[in-house]
């Protein structure tokens, strides 16, 4: 079996469940950056002057009326007359006047900078805001401020031409006697500015507001960067998208396995048999699923392996040597690693001998096999004493005629070790009817498997497929496991249905038997 795809060959964009999924990994980092940059523009808030705003208006009125009302006739002259005043009421002119009334200490120029103009759009009205850190300077301003240019407004309205002669550069000035022309136009103020009681910045809702959404964006962007960089497999679709390999089982977390690789389920073959919880079941499917990979040539010699160690493989050949022969498979587990052999150790039996002494011919097979207490139909093969050339031995012939004899009466499992430090379960492969990948969710990344899978290529190894082992049963991508669904015999032995040993049941396991090919061995 080739690989069809390599990390490289990662999909060209993200659909809506990968965006879903990232959010579900890295929601308490976007939460995080969304507090902080909340607090952040807080804190900044705090520090920032509080401002407050008066607003104050004026209106052009047409001569000959004292009435706002009947000056609204002259519409289309005080509209003309209203953007020539709006440069008016933005100059030193008036601010020199407010501050004289108002008798400030500030210049023209710092004064201008508080004040704001506008002029609504086809109206005849003036609008002027005043910014301070004073409410009440605010409020006092912006009221001067419409009275001031009302005065500048006066002043122009009512100057005499230039009189002929003068000099130039030299205004004419109105003899302070002489009345208004009975052609000026005026501004009125509407009304006196009112005193804020709130300041108008800063806006603490609105920076507020904001920094949460800066926050939200900085914490999506670090969840997509994240996801970019990180190239561990979390799920089974990974696996088979980018590589083309079938995951035929997954295993979840078991806290049993903490701290030492061991059997989960080492009772009687009863108990065993009938061993719940979401491992076993996830075991049994493994089992169900090796059972179809080839209905016509079933493996019988198969090289568990892994890409790096401390991804469970030892602990996944171990349970499932238990969960095969618990359904009544003669089974032979082999500790292929003659460098960190394990096995002897999981399965509580003697050290020292095994494939060593056998292939140099110091041991008979049936000598160093040592059988389960557990399970009679289930054998252990140990490594023996650990050789100076391990993977010459493992590769030489010898070796491959001790499988295939072991080969003819039960499965055949070789705990082998990691691809990638050294080539040893590749070459074991070889002489193997195929090989399963372990793979440990969330720490095997993309280009590790990329380069097992490669090193299983590169000598003809076929791969049977991949175990996603430590699936978490909680959050994202978990392992969905509905609980033991029990048998009827157990359930219910009172209505009359058949229990173990019946002839019902020696029926069902002959049926099995044809299923199966006939691979499980006849006493």
């Amino acid at each position: 079996m080739s690989t069809t795809a390599t990390p490289a060959e990662s999909p060209a964009g993200l659909d809506l469940t990968d965006y879903l999924r990232m959010l579900r990994i890295y929601w308490k980092a976007i939460v995080a950056f969304a507090l902080l940059a909340t607090l952040t523009a807080g804190g900044w808030t705090i520090l920032q002057p509080k401002i407050y705003s008066s607003d104050s208006s004026g209106i052009v009125v047409t001569p000959g009326s004292d009435n706002v009302s009947l000056s609204l006739a002259g519409d289309s002259l005080a509209k003309a007359k209203v953007k020539n005043y709006e440069s008016v009421a933005k100059s030193r002119l008036v601010a020199d006047r407010v501050i004289a009334s108002l008798e400030l200490k500030t210049t023209a120029d710092a004064l201008l900078n508080t004040i704001s103009v506008k002029v609504p759009l086809d109206t005849a009205e003036i609008r002027v805001t005043a910014l301070s850190s004073d409410p009440a300077i605010a409020q006092r301003v912006a009221g001067a401020w419409v009275n001031g240019l009302a005065a500048q407004v006066e002043a122009i309205e009512t100057a005499p031409p230039a009189e002929t002669g003068a000099q130039p550069g030299t205004a004419a000035t109105a003899d302070p006697g002489t009345p208004p022309t009975a052609t000026a136009v005026r501004v009125l103020p509407l009304g006196k500015a009112v005193l804020p009681t709130s300041p108008t910045s800063p806006n603490v809702k609105l920076n507020l507001a904001l920094g949460a959404l800066v926050g939200l964006a900085l914490g999506v962007a670090y969840a997509l960067i994240r996801r970019h960089l990180d190239r561990r497999i979390r799920k089974a679709a990974e696996i088979e998208r980018l590589f083309g390999v079938p995951v035929i089982g997954t295993l979840p977390v078991d806290h049993r396995l903490d701290e030492k690789s061991t059997v989960l389920d080492a009772g009687t073959a009863a108990q065993v048999h009938d061993a719940g919880g979401a491992m076993a079941e996830a075991l049994r499917e493994l089992r169900t699923n090796l059972s179809f990979l080839d209905v016509d040539q079933p493996p019988r010699i198969i090289v568990v392996t892994s890409s790096v160690q401390a991804e469970g493989k030892s602990t996944v050949t171990a349970n499932l040597a238990v969960t095969m022969a618990a359904a009544g498979e003669n089974v032979v587990v082999v500790d292929g690693d003659l460098r960190r052999p394990t096995l002897v150790d999981v399965f509580n039996l003697v050290p020292g001998v095994g494939v060593t002494d056998v292939l140099t011919g110091t041991a008979e097979l049936a000598d160093v096999l040592q059988p389960w207490g557990a399970l009679p139909n289930l054998s252990v093969l140990g490594s023996g004493r650990i050789p100076p050339n391990p993977s010459e031995l493992l590769g030489s012939r010898a070796m491959k005629n001790m499988l295939d004899a072991l080969a003819e009466e039960a499965i055949v499992l070789i705990d082998a070790p990691p691809l990638l430090p050294v080539t040893d379960a590749a070459i074991l492969s070889r002489a193997a009817d195929g090989a399963i990948v372990v793979i440990r969710t969330g720490r095997t990344s993309q280009e590790q498997l990329a380069q097992s899978l490669g090193n299983l290529e590169k000598v003809n190894g076929r791969i049977l497929g991949a175990v996603l082992n430590y699936l978490p049963t909680r959050g994202t991508d978990a392992y969905s496991y509905y609980g033991t669904y029990t048998s009827a015999a157990n359930a219910a032995p009172s209505a009359g249905l058949p229990h173990a040993g019946t002839r019902q049941d020696s029926e069902a396991e002959g049926l099995l038997d044809v299923v199966s090919g006939g691979r499980r061995a006849k006493d």
